[in-house]
């Protein structure tokens, strides 16, 4: 599945860019400051969640534009379309076919990855930081995890608020939270350990290369339906006491091994981080292809900067045919080993110009 159309309005800093790639690569260059990473970020809204920076939908719509943004792509024979409304800037629309859909199930039509600069620190930041890693990874083999997910959430945080009352909670509609967190929870664990099991087991047959191995564990909290709700049953004064739930996939976290070292990630150079990151990611985007019987589209901002020419030349040559993907840099000249048929784009003050 790749794009073979994207139109953006009003969004970021693009007041109404039109792009016709092609299936294979796709790469915009352009100085710092000049949209690329924009266009990465609107590709990024093809998928469930707030997108790659994670941003307040208020922040995309241009500034002196309408106050809403519209992101429209044609993939295949579907058509996607995503935004706001001026007058309800903070509400995500979605739109397939035509036709409103829930946010959620944009992972049915299309799967997308991406690696940023920002993700450096993936494995020396907070959990929550590798938790939303994991989830996204999680999502491109199981479209439903987006749904469960997001039920998951809300039930938690209305038993939050409902534990921190004054006087005794609804103990009917306090139960009726714990089944469904411990529904949703559930299904969430088992698609990330499902998940972690596939992904573990292909990066450790791969052979050495230029990018490193990485072992894949899941700790923290993991567990059945059963045992879930009994934990929150027998856990409400605890949580109570905390100001939230302490039992459940929230408090899981991801381990990442160097298996060339046998060493914690976040024990590595930065530059094994980087690496560490990058054999993640190009082994996932293989095995969602080989699983999930289409190339999930990959977007890399500033991938290149950091590799020497042996490692970008490695890059290209290993991405070569698997789908479309999406690379930024300042210079052109980064992508000089680029094999031949890719889209260039030269982006400048919010414009994106064929080369």
């Amino acid at each position: 599945m790749a794009v073979s159309r994207l139109v953006l309005t009003d969004f970021r800093n693009h007041e109404d860019a039109v792009l016709v790639p092609g299936p294979g690569f796709v790469v915009l260059s352009g100085e710092n400051g000049a949209g690329k990473t924009n266009v990465l970020e609107a590709l990024s809204l093809l998928a469930p969640g707030r997108g790659l920076r994670r941003a307040p939908l208020t922040e995309m719509a241009r500034q002196g534009g309408s106050g809403g943004f519209g992101v429209a792509a044609r993939l295949g024979e579907t058509d996607i379309g995503t935004g706001t409304n001026p007058d309800a800037p903070e509400r995500r629309l979605v739109r397939i076919n035509g036709a409103t859909a829930a946010a959620t199930t944009l992972a049915e039509w299309v799967s997308v990855l991406w690696l940023t600069p920002a993700m450096d620190r993936l494995f020396v930041d907070a959990a929550g930081e590798r938790r939303r890693f994991l989830d996204r990874l999680t999502l491109a083999l199981a479209p439903g995890h987006a749904h469960h997910s997001t039920r998951y959430e809300a039930a938690m945080r209305e038993r939050n608020r409902l534990l921190a009352e004054e006087g005794t909670p609804d103990a009917d509609w306090l139960t009726a939270l714990e089944a469904r967190m411990a529904e949703h929870g559930a299904a969430i664990d088992a698609a990330r350990r499902g998940m972690v099991a596939a992904l573990a087991e292909r990066l450790e047959a791969q052979p050495e290369g230029p990018f490193a191995r990485a072992g894949l564990a899941l700790q923290g909290w993991q567990g059945d339906a059963d045992t879930l709700a009994r934990e929150l049953v027998t856990g409400r004064r605890r949580d109570t006491a905390a100001g939230r739930t302490l039992s459940g996939p929230h408090r899981a976290d991801l381990l990442v091994t160097h298996l060339g070292k046998n060493q914690a990630a976040h024990l590595c150079s930065t530059g094994e981080q980087k690496a560490l990151l990058l054999g993640l990611v190009l082994g996932h985007a293989e095995l969602v292809a080989e699983r999930a019987g289409r190339a999930p589209i990959l977007l890399l901002d500033e991938v290149a900067a950091h590799l020497d020419p042996g490692r970008r030349a490695a890059l290209f040559e290993r991405l070569e045919g698997r789908g479309q993907v999406w690379m930024t840099g300042t210079e052109p000249g980064l992508f000089e080993a680029v094999p031949g048929g890719a889209t260039r784009y030269r982006v400048a003050e919010g414009a994106v110009l064929p080369e």
